[in-house]
């Protein structure tokens, strides 16, 4: 009997895989705002030109790091982090791919991702999102994760988080 097992580990955010994966979960949630919002998916020129405008810069050391979960050997999902200032980063881009949610994998990419961020100096992790993302808060909460004061002004984020890495 063979064992599927989960693989989390450090990821260039130029690779092939997170490149996938990035277009994967931009796609995903920039479809799931318009079809809620507008009633139709993202159009294909903005979702090109949103998925080239944010690379992933930000999620490279030495002050980020982008996270990538393989599940039997195949890239399943991310997490991001980037130092925000000497105390504080933030964790981004949590995603796994439909078919391998409800397996463990987000929680073990939040928790490596909160790895890195105590590997960086941070002392505090915090992050938005989106009333919508309902799995998300869900996951955040269950990770003990508590709603904060909004701590940025991006205007799709709905819901702030914060978590002590101390």
């Amino acid at each position: 009997m063979s064992v599927v097992t989960w693989t989390i580990a450090p990821e260039p955010v130029d690779s092939p895989a997170a490149a996938a994966l990035w277009r994967a979960y931009y796609t995903e949630v920039s479809d799931r705002w318009y079809l809620l919002h507008e009633g139709h998916r993202t159009d294909p020129a903005e979702l090109e030109r949103e998925i080239a405008a944010h690379a992933g810069a930000e999620l490279t050391p030495p002050t980020g790091q982008l996270i990538l979960a393989r599940y039997d050997g195949s890239p399943a999902g991310t997490a991001g982090v980037r130092l925000l200032d000497a105390e504080r980063a933030e964790l981004t881009r949590v995603f796994l791919r439909q078919e391998m949610r409800g397996r463990g994998g987000a929680a073990l990419l939040v928790t490596a991702a909160e790895d890195a961020a105590r590997a960086l100096g941070a002392r505090r992790m915090i992050l938005d999102t989106r009333s919508d993302l309902a799995e998300a808060r869900a996951l955040y909460t269950r990770l003990g994760y508590t709603e904060t004061a909004p701590h940025n002004e991006d205007p799709y984020a709905e819901h702030w988080f914060g978590k002590s890495l101390a």
